[in-house]
């Protein structure tokens, strides 16, 4: 029987890099495996898997009764609903542990660096497997894509250590060129709506019983967001009311100033200023130094909300 290999729902490049890595991994190792996706591909990993020429893995949105392997999160809200029916192998993630809980012991590589694919290529060293030099450009390119090219709080030096190593094996000359390119390409917002800009990196939390959810767009001048604020506010409203959300925030995050503004839709008007110390005005507050969503956002609001 084939073992599944996933991300998240709301992919991002780490989600489907990472399936893609570990299984190619699973499969040198003599266990069969099959990379697929719970959603669609956004434009960042369209872009790098045409970059470097690998194929795109399969939608699948049901896994009951499957073996599967979860990448870049071990929470229930961001996985498949049948995830409870499909027979979990093991976990990779970068992020607090979720409440995915499984009846029978799993192989788990959880570790506190900026991307999963880290912690992939950690697997690959273990095993002493070699990584292709297609992949290894994947793997580097979702590395910094996490790590906003390395200025993100949650960037170690295990990450950086395993960029120096995937450069090598890529045969990339220009780091910091390849990654501005990819997030040129991340930051487009031309022909793009604002369902799709908003819930490009979107996901849902539970936090003391509320429902929140919280999107983040990276550019690298925020200023090209200005035409469609507007909707985008509106569409975060959508998105909460359609969701039945307690709250959504939007995180506009400008990779050059380092710091990102929050668009707020809350039942409690002063969630954010609780959370964060800071008052917004006309629902939008600007967050400096604030890169994060994982380590400056979501524990803030776990502890407020707990």
């Amino acid at each position: 029987m084939a073992i599944y290999v996933y991300g998240h729902t709301n992919p991002d490049s780490d989600s489907i890099v990472g399936a893609i890595s570990l299984a190619y991994l699973k499969n040198q190792l003599g266990e069969e495996a099959v990379a697929t996706r719970q959603g669609k591909l956004n434009p960042e990993s369209t872009w790098i898997l045409e970059k470097f020429n690998i194929d795109v893995p399969d939608l699948m949105l049901e896994y009951a009764g499957k073996d599967v392997w979860l990448v870049d999160h071990s929470d229930l809200a961001q996985s498949p609903q049948d995830v409870k029916e499909a027979n979990i192998l093991g976990i990779v993630d970068h992020h607090k542990l979720g409440d995915i809980t499984t009846p029978t012991p799993l192989e788990c590589w959880i570790r506190p660096v900026g991307c999963s694919c880290t912690i992939v290529k950690e697997m690959f060293d273990f095993y002493k497997v070699d990584i292709p030099k297609d992949i290894a450009g994947a793997m580097l390119c979702a590395i910094l894509s996490d790590t906003v090219i390395f200025k993100s709080p949650t960037c170690t030096k295990v990450d950086t250590k395993a960029c120096r190593e995937l450069v090598e094996i890529a045969g990339v000359d220009d780091v910091r060129g390849l990654g501005m390119e990819m997030f040129t390409v991340k930051s487009a917002v031309d022909g793009a709506s604002p369902r799709e800009l908003t819930t490009r990196d979107f996901k849902d939390f539970e936090m003391g019983g509320k429902k929140i959810g919280v999107g983040q767009l990276e550019v690298v001048d925020i200023s090209i967001l200005d035409k469609v604020k507007s909707d985008l506010f509106a569409d975060i409203n959508k998105l909460k009311e359609e969701g039945g959300r307690f709250a959504v925030l939007l995180l506009l995050t400008d990779i050059m100033k380092e710091g990102s503004q929050m668009l707020i839709v809350s039942d409690d008007d002063t969630l954010v200023e609780k959370a964060f110390g800071v008052k917004p005005e006309f629902n939008e507050v600007w967050l400096d130094k604030v890169m994060s969503r994982k380590k400056q956002i979501i524990p803030n609001l776990e502890k407020l909300l707990a």
